[in-house]
């Protein structure tokens, strides 16, 4: 039951918070229609692959949060265990980082830099949500595991190899920031 509530609970806030964001905001400024003149094929095609790549990995990392964690991304109804898994394994915030990737390809794609604007504006609301709630939070919450995590995994540049909590791992000296 608790799995249920938590994927019907993600899956909404998914619609909400991401999809109002990545999506509608896009839209509301640009019509999704092309800007003039167009960029060349190649910065197109970046963006198609951002949004290619980004998507999936937004979706997954919802889907580790109801497997688990047993809850939402949602603050209103935070997960009941820590999500180090998948690509939590790499970096501490994919989900933010899938969100900016998906509206720079918007950007990209439909050459319009009022985009790239948002995509700042964004990032820089997520990072300041991050710092001053989201990592207290979750220091508060779980303690001496959030922080091991926070150590092992850089918040925003993917390590090179996953970290396995199990063994024990320390930071990479290549990955430590």
């Amino acid at each position: 039951m608790r799995r249920s509530r938590a994927a019907l609970g993600s899956a909404i806030f998914l619609a909400v918070a991401p999809g109002l964001v990545a999506g509608l905001v896009p839209w509301w400024l640009t019509g999704w229609q092309p800007g003039d003149p167009p960029y060349p094929a190649w910065p197109r095609a970046v963006g198609v692959i951002l949004l290619v790549a980004g998507i999936p990995v937004l979706i997954s990392a919802f889907i580790r949060f109801v497997v688990e964690g047993l809850g939402t991304p949602a603050p209103i109804a935070p997960p009941e265990h820590l999500v180090v898994g998948g690509l939590y394994r790499y970096v501490r915030n994919p989900m933010y980082l899938a969100v900016v990737a998906v509206i720079v390809g918007q950007a990209l794609v439909l050459s319009r830099p009022v985009l790239f604007a948002y995509a700042a504006a964004v990032a820089v609301l997520m990072v300041a949500f991050v710092y001053g709630y989201e990592q207290p939070t979750l220091a508060r919450t779980f303690g001496a595991e959030y922080e091991a995590y926070r150590r092992a995994v850089p918040g925003w540049r993917p390590r090179l190899r996953p970290w396995h909590p199990d063994r024990g791992e320390t930071p990479d000296p290549v990955d430590r920031r």
